[in-house]
């Protein structure tokens, strides 16, 4: 069960692709963004996963929410994925598997991370997630649905 709509999204520091840490109240302060977690760098699914938020990168850039990708694996493997495949945002490494466990990221018993994805808002309040084990793709289409239904709100609240 995902953290659901309308919650806040606990706050949580980890290394990060960048070379520093990632603190999401900070990193992302007054910025809307979307976090996905996903099981192992260099798989099979969640490597189609990473290149669909790469290709359609564009859309999330356009409007300023960063996309955040977030595994257990360490920050070597992750620095390696980033550049094998060009990957224009970063990855943070949850070795120990506590901002998975925050954000209900975990598969019970095995504690791998399921393939979940938040829009969190300005606030970080959760406003939409996608969950789907094997539809790496549908994770990235929903969130762009998600993000221009909210340009299209704020257009016509304006």
């Amino acid at each position: 069960m995902a953290l659901k709509v309308g919650k806040k999204a606990p706050d949580f520091t980890l290394p990060s692709t960048s070379g520093k840490k990632f603190t999401l109240s900070q990193d992302c302060k007054g910025k809307a963004c979307i976090i996905y977690f996903y099981p192992k760098d260099f798989t099979k699914v969640c490597t189609a996963e990473a290149c669909d938020f790469r290709d359609q990168f564009g859309a999330f850039r356009n409007l300023d929410v960063p996309v955040i990708g977030i595994s257990r694996d360490d920050i070597q493997t992750h620095i390696k994925f980033q550049k094998e495949y060009n990957l224009p945002f970063d990855l943070l490494s949850d070795e120990k598997g506590n901002v998975c466990n925050a954000y209900d990221a975990l598969i019970p018993l095995i504690r791998v991370p399921k393939r979940i994805t938040y829009f969190l808002d300005r606030e970080h309040v959760v406003r939409a997630v996608f969950s789907d084990i094997f539809a790496s793709k549908a994770h990235v289409d929903e969130m762009i649905k998600r993000l221009q239904l909210e340009e299209s709100k704020k257009l016509t609240n304006s």
